[in-house]
């Protein structure tokens, strides 16, 4: 998923070193021609189903559709399963070059006599009515729709709906609109038969045989099939009326078609997907406003450490060296009491530990997926490398969390230790299985099996814990950090402050710059959790996250020396709580996205949705702080020790 060439990294060619899962070339040939390396039956794979209007995936065999007999389902890795991917083996197989039109699938009856018949029937319909789409794999890609949208151009869609529905006053809802003939009250018209085209870069010419699959696209259309016999695909649509008094067949057919297309090359046949794919000069405009942002905010930092700074220790160094000194003023009055340990320096240092462990994993994932090895063609890869990495990084949290706890000289090791490896990571994986239940109840696919959670919960104890422990005993071991000045033993009283260097106002403005440089990227990432679109603008995504390092920084910096010109030594808290302050404006606009952009119906999808939007809070939350936390702490050490103390 990845860097700024936005297309082309996406299915990087992967040399075979590196042979990652799914991501090696298969070679097809017609029937009769098969070898070892060459196959001539194409197989279609189905995903789970999900839909824009809810956040509750299904799988494909929670609906009533044709069913494969002898049904296949590939080993899922641990992000799949954790993001709620069911890939299982369909009923419609090809061969290679062999084209089919109006072959049958299988016939679906429906008695209103019988119960059984009459909530799956009513199941498919909700599916309808909340848009609920497909999501089907050939060769390792995914099946697009596309369309034609303003402005002539097209956009291909990985996912096709089941069906659509028009409502009983005569709205025509979602894809009802692209045939005139659905147009029926309180009707829903079925998906029953798909158009599929199947293009090849043959192998002739090449140094491989056989041909490699390039592009597979479908066009989903309903036939009222009347006569199973005779099977033709036209005529009028397959209606299902909003009241079930009949009986009802339901016959699902396909036509298949095979072009050669030798200019795709392999390595490149995911790039008519992302080419639709919303708006590359939309991100450019993104990284240039963040790097406005950046450039003013270096420029007030460079401008206060190379002027301001600099006139300050000249001045104070100057008084010094003077035989009558005068009082002193400004930062440097405050020496004697700016190392003071902070209140609740048990809880500051945990959340520091927990900070740099995401800060780590954040930057590793960040940096494989600019390089290619974490495409959308290798699935659920990007969270499967972001949970292993977490695991394996408790000890530089277990480091970090145990030196700052002993440089503000707290005593009870052990509380930090337990805390750090149990804190932030229960708090997660609590709310974690609350949202599971939810899903579990309402049947979902995206429920996490139990085995899996035990698993979870096994990686947690059994790796992340003892790591922990490890870290927090080499973090101990070492002497506190010293600081450049003494610390007086008696605390100096804080003179009064104006309203601007006060904690909370100071806190709030803190957080406003680092998400004004993220806010556009963030509006792509939701995008792509809640409304299902591919995500693949990885070396945007590192840009801005470099970016916000740097806002995040120089904001804390900013701000810090401000509080400590006015007299204000409290810097501990503040520091972390500046840059961390950005996380509540995130939630603020996950709010104003989910009331603005989403058409989320129901209690159980509203609670999952703000369920989740909490956990990814409580990461940035922990990651900017301690961002912002080590930029103060370097800036404070720094200033004071060129500085010369009495």
């Amino acid at each position: 998923m990845r860097l700024l060439a936005a297309g082309l990294l996406l299915v990087a060619p992967l040399c075979a070193a590196f042979y990652l899962p799914g991501l090696a070339p298969v070679s097809f040939c017609e029937e009769g021609e098969e070898s070892e390396s060459c196959k001539s039956l194409i197989e279609l794979f189905v995903n789970r189903l999900d839909s824009v209007e809810s956040v509750l995936p299904y799988e494909y065999d929670a609906f009533d559709f044709c069913q494969d007999t002898e049904e296949k389902r590939p080993s899922e890795n641990l992000g799949q399963v954790l993001f709620g991917e069911r890939i299982a083996s369909s009923p419609y197989k090809f061969t290679f070059k062999k084209q089919e039109t109006c072959k049958k699938v299988c016939t679906r009856s429906y008695d209103p006599a019988n119960s059984a018949d009459k909530s799956k029937l009513a199941f498919l319909k909700k599916g309808m009515q909340l848009n609920y789409q497909h999501h089907w794999i050939i060769d390792n890609m995914p099946v697009t729709w596309c369309y034609d949208v303003e402005d002539g151009q097209k956009y291909c869609n990985p996912g096709f709906p089941i069906g659509c529905f028009v409502t009983p006053d005569g709205r025509v809802k979602d894809a009802c609109v692209i045939n005139s003939e659905f147009n029926k009250k309180n009707t829903f018209y079925l998906f029953n038969h798909v158009d599929i085209t199947i293009m090849y870069h043959s192998g002739k010419d090449e140094n491989w045989p056989g041909a490699r699959l390039v592009t597979a696209r479908l066009r989903p259309q309903s036939y009222k099939h009347t006569d199973e016999n005779n099977i033709s695909c036209e005529g009028p649509p397959m209606e299902i009326p909003g009241e079930f008094n009949n009986k009802l067949n339901l016959i699902y057919t396909y036509s298949v078609t095979f072009e050669e297309k030798n200019n795709i090359k392999w390595a490149s046949r995911w790039d008519y997907i992302l080419e639709s794919m919303p708006h590359t000069n939309i991100q450019w405009f993104s990284i240039m406003n963040s790097l406005v942002i950046v450039l003013f905010l270096s420029g007030m930092v460079a401008m206060i450490i190379l002027r301001t700074l600099h006139k300050d220790i000249a001045r104070y160094n100057q008084i010094d060296s003077s035989e009558d000194a005068q009082e002193e003023f400004g930062w440097k009055l405050v020496h004697g009491d700016v190392f003071r340990p902070p209140r609740k320096g048990m809880l500051l240092s945990v959340f520091l530990g927990q900070g740099t462990q995401i800060f780590i994993m954040t930057f590793i994932t960040l940096f494989l997926a600019c390089l290619g090895f974490l495409s959308p063609a290798n699935r659920g890869a990007l969270m499967t490398c972001a949970v292993v990495l977490w695991v394996l990084l408790g000890t530089p949290a277990g480091y970090v969390s145990a030196r700052m706890y002993k440089t503000f000289r707290g005593e009870k090791w052990k509380t930090n230790v337990l805390l750090t490896a149990l804190l932030c990571p229960g708090i997660v994986f609590a709310d974690f299985f609350i949202m599971n239940l939810i899903l579990w109840v309402k049947g979902s696919s995206a429920a996490i099996p139990f085995g899996t959670l035990v698993a979870i919960l096994a990686m947690w104890f059994g790796i992340s814990v003892p790591l922990t422990f490890v870290g927090a005993y080499f973090g101990f071991k070492e002497k506190p950090i010293e600081h450049p000045v003494r610390t007086n033993q008696i605390p100096r009283q804080i003179p009064e402050q104006s309203f601007f260097t006060k904690p909370l106002p100071g806190i709030i403005m803190g957080g406003i710059l680092p998400f004004g440089c993220i806010f556009i990227q963030l509006f792509f990432i939701l995008n792509s959790i809640w409304s299902h679109q591919m995500y693949y603008m990885f070396g945007f995504l590192f840009l801005v996250f470099i970016i916000l390092l740097i806002t995040c920084s120089e904001a804390t910096v900013l701000l810090c020396y401000f509080h400590l010109c006015a007299e204000d030594y409290h810097w501990w808290w503040r520091s972390f709580l500046t840059s961390s302050f950005t996380a509540v404006y995130l939630f603020i606009y996950a709010v104003h996205y989910f009331f603005s952009k989403l058409q989320i119906t129901g209690t159980a999808s509203t609670i999952l949705y703000f369920g989740y939007t909490m956990i990814m809070v409580l990461i940035f939350f922990l990651f900017t702080g301690t961002i912002g936390f080590f930029a103060c702490f370097w800036f404070v050490s720094k200033i004071y020790s060129v500085v010369k103390v009495d």
